[in-house]
């Protein structure tokens, strides 16, 4: 039977569409492409394919103040809802998520939140990005390699190029490598551990108030907070 071809193009939304067309337009995304489409029709994929690119649909462009960058999208079912370290409103929060609103709780003096959906987050401005955009079904990192890291790449570099003060978030040493894409006269980098527990239990991720930070550098600079209570 021929595979049909899916175009993720056609799943985001017309502003990132625009900003991205040219790496749209390269070989390595036509070659992503094929493969992210036998991927999902032949194995169980995570997120939902109309949810690949949420954390572009539900953050604007124009809109980007804040970056938080991850690596793997979850890949145990129904976890994965393509903003990084969120999960569907619902589902028990992962290891990460959890330290992360442990620490949020901490820092804002607010309630440990019921919801692990960070969209209230992305809705406001903040860029929510998985490093690789799918994963197979109990396969981590099993979409790594295959273009995704090339086209993540190419989104921080276009915002460090044509936005303005935004703050990033670099949580652990994978992120941490990500600096180098960033053009840190223009913009703002916070770095810490990785909130998974392994880093989190060494003492590499509470404490760093990453949130009050985030808010007090916005202000500072003309720009709304963001409210992270959820």
């Amino acid at each position: 039977m021929a595979l049909y071809i899916c175009n993720m193009i056609e799943t985001i939304s017309e502003n990132w569409k625009a900003v991205l067309a040219e790496e749209f337009s390269k070989d390595y995304f036509y070659k992503l492409n094929q493969f992210v489409t036998e991927a999902y029709q032949e194995n169980t994929c995570y997120p939902k394919y109309n949810e690949i690119f949420a954390a572009f649909n539900n953050c604007a462009f124009e809109d980007v103040k804040v970056v938080i960058i991850g690596q793997d999208p979850y890949h145990g079912k129904g976890q994965a809802n393509g903003l990084c370290f969120s999960v569907h409103d619902g589902v028990a929060h992962p290891p990460s998520l959890k330290n992360i609103l442990k620490e949020l709780s901490a820092d804002l003096n607010c309630m440990y939140p019921v919801s692990g959906d960070l969209t209230h987050w992305a809705k406001q401005g903040v860029l929510l990005l998985n490093a690789t955009l799918t994963v197979t079904e109990k396969s981590a990192g099993s979409h790594q390699k295959k273009g995704w890291e090339a086209f993540t790449d190419a989104v921080i570099q276009k915002i460090s190029e044509k936005n303005k003060k935004v703050v990033f978030l670099l949580w652990g040493g994978y992120a941490h490598k990500k600096e180098k894409l960033i053009d840190t006269q223009k913009h703002f980098v916070l770095k810490s551990g990785h909130p998974s527990p392994l880093s989190a239990n060494r003492g590499y991720w509470f404490g760093d108030q990453h949130f009050s930070k985030t808010n007090a550098i916005l202000k500072a600079n003309g720009f709304t907070k963001i409210d992270w209570v959820l």
